[in-house]
């Protein structure tokens, strides 16, 4: 997406969730850390973190943009994955911000975006090109040791342009989006739109294929993904088919069922304008979410039956995920945002987080990381 620009927003009427107020929070006792990446109004990068609440915890430079993050479940640090083609990728102290190392991609690889690291806390694992073959996708296996990552290998995501990987709730096998579509290095140009490959994946960390799904539509990019705790999968796609076209661009695997669309009606796919960004689900409320930045709009559904939550205009959402009573949603033009979702009424405020240059994803970390002494 063109880098945007941060604009004043109004006031928002929403017909189904609440934005109950960053207040919720303090009356708690929590303010979860919200992480991402962000631009500055001249265009440099950075690695943010926030509290929900409004305070700003680290604002650390960085030379590539970023994307995806990823925090250790030990220790209070996470990776900043570079936005393709990016090289670069950062680990970053969240206590303080502070820099800990840049880890570069391998010759002939870069990186897609997306990472997960293991429930052990030793391995990681990121989504990269094979640029000699461009558009293999393979995961970088690296190891943590002590605070550095050393990348040791890699293994197949049995698919092209892989962008998004995630863990089934075993936390052992993984799922890969592979986007289907060929790049070169250092380009984001799309090299086989007459001939793209996206797929659903299932496989073991050694590799292993386990399952291999497609949509029926093979301009429709597989492109993000959340898992609900039962092992329900629900992705959001860009397609790169002609405009005129409709497209499925949300999409479930339940447990024992096959990979199809998620019913939605034609109004919303219409609105989505060919392109999601981040899908979220809120596995105590049984919801998914859903930004649209293309098309300017936020939705919710209800994840089993189907049924339509909340369809609200906001300009260039961007990152998405659930907090305790709702989901938080990051703007590109505007302000972040908190949906209660546990009433109904037509209330709306914005978080007092900063307005504008959010990149498309965010990261949420419950729980306190304590300053360094």
């Amino acid at each position: 997406m063109l880098r945007r620009q941060a604009l004043a927003l109004g006031s928002l009427v929403l017909g189904a969730c609440t934005l109950g107020g960053w207040s919720l929070w303090r009356k708690k006792g929590e303010s979860p850390l919200l992480l991402s990446a962000r631009d500055d109004a001249e265009g440099r990068h950075y690695a943010v973190g926030y509290r929900v609440d409004g305070t700003r915890v680290f604002a650390t430079q960085v030379a590539q943009r970023c994307h995806d993050i990823i925090n250790h479940p030990e220790r209070p640090i996470a990776l900043f994955v570079a936005r393709r083609p990016g090289t670069e990728s950062y680990l970053i102290d969240l206590r303080d911000g502070r820099l800990l190392q840049t880890i570069v991609s391998g010759p002939h690889r870069h990186f897609y975006g997306h990472a997960v690291i293991h429930k052990h806390g030793e391995w990681l694992y990121a989504t990269e090109n094979d640029t000699t073959e461009p558009g293999r996708g393979v995961l970088g296996v690296y190891r943590f040791v002590n605070e550095r990552l050393e990348h040791t290998a890699e293994i197949p995501t049995h698919g092209i342009g892989p962008h998004q990987v995630a863990w089934m709730p075993d936390e052992e096998t993984l799922v890969v989006a592979n986007g289907g579509i060929r790049t070169e290095a250092e380009s984001r140009v799309e090299m086989n739109l007459d001939a793209m490959e996206a797929s659903l994946v299932l496989m073991q960390r050694d590799g292993t294929l386990l399952s291999k799904e497609a949509l029926p539509q093979q301009m429709n990019s597989v492109r993000h993904m959340a898992i609900a705790r039962d092992g329900t999968i629900v992705t959001g796609q860009q397609f790169m088919g002609p405009a005129h076209e409709s497209a499925d661009l949300l999409a479930i695997k339940r447990p024992g069922q096959p990979f199809q669309a998620f019913p939605v009606a034609e109004t919303q796919l219409q609105a989505m304008a060919h392109y999601t960004a981040s899908v979220a689900v809120h596995d105590e409320l049984r919801l998914v979410a859903l930004t649209a930045p293309r098309g300017n709009r936020f939705f919710i559904w209800e994840l089993d039956s189907g049924a339509l939550r909340l369809d609200a205009p906001l300009p260039d959402c961007a990152g998405v995920g659930a907090v305790a009573d709702g989901f938080v949603v990051t703007s590109g033009q505007g302000r972040c945002r908190f949906y209660d979702c546990r009433t109904r009424t037509d209330v709306a405020e914005a978080l007092p987080l900063p307005a504008g240059l959010w990149d498309n994803h965010l990261h949420l970390v419950q729980g306190p990381q304590r300053s360094p002494a």
